[in-house]
């Protein structure tokens, strides 16, 4: 396929191309680098023709949806780890050196609190992000002195002198 020219990448050839290629979690950047075309071309091709949009769109959308499914369930669940622990020792029978099972232990694997953060705060931005928006009402008196004659500011000076 020739680089480059948008109606090589309209075919249906063209299309399964672009999106195995978001199935397989390239950046439009590196698609377009594939492309043989600059990445503000891509954004425009997408802007233009929607079938590229749409092929990009449902290449992600699969792979979006199971690293949701594996990023929940991380987050929230238990999960049962099985460990195993081997070691070479020698076989009498065989005269060789052999890898042996010596451990096997099941751990049990709490939910990853750092990517319940990272979840949270990304689905929650108005709730857990780390910017709050804060709204402050009423007035600020910038200069407490503001309503005091001439003749109490003179009286507070000779005070605090």
């Amino acid at each position: 396929m020739a680089k480059g020219k948008f109606e090589n990448w309209l075919t249906e050839d063209g299309l399964l191309l672009l999106k195995g290629w978001a199935r397989d979690g390239l950046t439009d950047e590196e698609i377009a680098k594939k492309m043989g075309i600059n990445v503000a071309t891509l954004y425009r091709w997408k802007d233009k023709y929607c079938e590229i949009c749409e092929a990009l769109k449902k290449g992600r959308e699969p792979v979006d949806v199971i690293l949701e499914d594996t990023a929940f369930e991380r987050a929230t669940q238990w999960r049962t780890v099985k460990e195993v622990t081997r070691a070479l020792q020698f076989n009498r029978e065989s005269g060789k050196k052999e890898l042996v099972v010596i451990k096997e232990i099941e751990k049990k694997v709490p939910p990853d609190s750092t990517l319940l953060i990272f979840l949270m705060k990304n689905r929650m931005k108005d709730k857990y992000g780390d910017k709050q928006q804060l709204e402050i009402s009423g007035q600020l008196d910038t200069n407490p002195f503001a309503g005091l004659t001439e003749e109490q500011l003179r009286k507070l000076a000779k005070d605090n002198g």
